[in-house]
């Protein structure tokens, strides 16, 4: 017992401190293992802060919660943007470490950095003229708009920050360089979850910004994890070594990598898109609805990020594993991954459901929000075993470089689906925001459904990259 508790403790240290291990060979659990606990760590920190920054920004009122999740809803279409890139770099990365080729790896990832400079600039340029606009369409009052417009204005023009954790994550997780991954986000978020209530509330020297500031801590913490990802791909010695020389610009890489990316953008766009429209119908019902449903998603994220984390194990493995022409081995991989994924997410949601008014009271206690809260809570719950293995399978698609499958999954089961059922369950039927949280547990299931369907077919394992 104390030889096995030693060697568990030894391979956790080894997980966190990071590792050179070629996972196409050797125990599969020890390859997920080394791959999921930072990734999960990487993540969970990032959860934490999701939880950490609405409970000190509901301290200003319904509407501070409102024009967050309003500019929350919107910046996931870069989140789209950020991701599908992501997904692109990982698998390109992945298949090069794993066919043993890490100077093609690093000049994958340094034109990658000029695709992401060009669409963040655009995107930080604009969003931040139209930020009023935007949540004007959003369906935010003039009050809202007057009083914290700022906020918005402060994300967009930090969103070059956002596209770069999510893309050079991505360069770190297709190398297996997982630890590296993690301490990024580990370092952006403490910083944030630091400058929080100073810049919000204005402690010691620094200035009450209200809402704002919280904009501008989480800005400062995710400029200062880019810093750490530059240090670590151009001076610190890991698998992707970057030099200037890798960064002039070469236009078929480039080209290659937007090819390869605009499926995981669609992919995720159809997907995020959705929780754009979700969340206007939910505005049609107040701001009590609005911050009732940011609360119940900032928990969700709590468990969502980590599962995500676990996920990605799935992607590097698929990826590496094809790479070097195993893909029996992947997908063993792949349901291993799946299946401790269906046990945390389960367990999680027989705490929501049960626990779903506390909770939601912790943020809010207004009666109100509570019950609208605790709804959006448990509907979404339901759905956590289908969705646990969904996620694992979507990424075990996108780590093999198909992410059409994905795609066309996600435009049934969102736009064809749930907005149409959310949009008639609230207001033809007269459901109001349970509705919207009804259709969003169909919608989720039934991408579970497909893509384990698809999956077992298994026409992924020939996509060539």
């Amino acid at each position: 017992m104390i030889a096995r508790l030693r060697k568990t403790r030894a391979l956790i240290g080894e997980a966190l401190a990071g590792t050179n291990q070629d996972f196409t060979q050797g125990s599969v659990n020890r390859a997920i293992v080394l791959l999921a606990i930072p990734m999960m760590l990487e993540l969970a920190l990032e959860s934490v802060f999701a939880i950490v920054d609405i409970f000190f920004v509901a301290k200003l009122g319904a509407e501070a919660v409102a024009v967050v999740g309003l500019t929350e809803a919107v910046i996931t279409v870069l989140y789209a943007v950020s991701i599908g890139l992501a997904i692109a770099v990982t698998a390109l990365i992945a298949r090069r470490i794993g066919e043993h080729h890490p100077e093609a790896a690093a000049v994958i990832a340094a034109q990658s950095i000029w695709v992401g400079a060009a669409i963040s600039i655009v995107i930080s340029v604009l969003g931040f003229i139209f930020a009023a606009d935007i949540l004007l369409f959003m369906g935010a009052s003039p009050q809202i708009i007057a009083n914290y417009a700022g906020f918005t204005q402060v994300i967009f023009a930090g969103s070059s920050s956002i596209l770069f954790i999510f893309l050079l994550n991505g360069v770190f997780r297709g190398a297996g360089d997982a630890a590296i991954a993690m301490r990024v986000l580990w370092l952006s978020n403490a910083i944030n979850i630091v400058l929080d209530p100073i810049l919000i509330f204005g402690w010691g020297p620094f200035p009450e910004l209200g809402v704002t500031g919280a904009a501008v801590a989480t800005t400062i913490g995710r400029c200062c994890g880019v810093a750490l990802q530059l240090y670590y791909l151009f001076i610190a010695p890991h698998r992707i070594q970057l030099s200037v020389n890798l960064l002039r610009p070469q236009l078929a890489k480039m080209t290659e990598i937007v090819a390869l990316a605009k499926g995981g953008i669609f992919q995720f766009f159809i997907e995020t898109s959705s929780w754009i429209f979700l969340m206007k119908i939910v505005a049609n019902f107040g701001a009590n609805a609005i911050a009732a449903y940011t609360i119940a998603i900032r928990i969700v994220v709590f468990t969502f990020l980590p599962a995500w984390g676990l996920s990605n194990a799935a992607a590097t493995l698929v990826g590496q594993n094809l790479g070097a022409q195993l893909p029996e081995r992947a997908q063993t991989c792949v349901w291993r991954v799946a299946k401790y994924n269906f046990i945390f997410l389960t367990s999680v949601s027989i705490i929501f459901i049960i626990f779903a008014e506390p909770l939601i009271a912790l943020f809010d206690p207004a009666p109100e929000v509570v019950e609208i809260g605790a709804s959006c809570l448990r509907w979404l719950s339901y759905g956590y075993g289908l969705f646990a293995i969904g996620l694992v399978l979507t990424q075990a698609f996108n780590g093999a470089g198909d992410t059409k499958t994905p795609s066309a999954i996600n435009l049934v089961a969102f736009w064809l689906v749930q907005l149409p059922v959310a949009y008639f369950l609230a207001d033809n039927l007269g459901y109001g925001p349970s509705g919207v949280f009804a259709a969003v547990f169909i919608g989720e299931s039934l991408m579970g459904v497909l893509v384990i369907y698809l999956f077992r077919k298994g026409n992924w394992k020939l996509v060539q990259v």
